[in-house]
């Protein structure tokens, strides 16, 4: 979707979350590149396995207040998919 750098990421990660350990975003960027580089940084921290719709939504509320929004993104930017009914939800390959 977008190419970016260490440099991209090392920027993000000072600029956008208030903590990497654990994990809290301060605020999700408005540039789309910005977008991209944050949620590649949230979806490294997610585990590689299926969730339910609330699961999903509870690790997604512990990094950030706004967590449909993240979800949204995650699955707009093709790096979660879902079943059609939004019932259950792993990250892409």
């Amino acid at each position: 979707m977008y190419e970016y750098s260490e440099k991209d990421v090392i920027k993000a990660k000072s600029a956008f979350f208030i903590s990497l350990d654990p994990l809290k975003l301060r605020e999700v960027p408005t540039k789309q590149k910005k977008v991209f580089v944050v949620l590649n940084i949230i979806i490294e921290q997610i585990p590689d396995r299926e969730f339910s719709e609330k699961e999903i939504n509870e690790l997604l509320e512990s990094i950030y207040p706004d967590f449909v929004t993240l979800r949204r993104y995650l699955i707009d930017y093709k790096l979660m998919d879902r079943t059609r009914d939004g019932s259950k939800y792993w990250k892409n390959k």
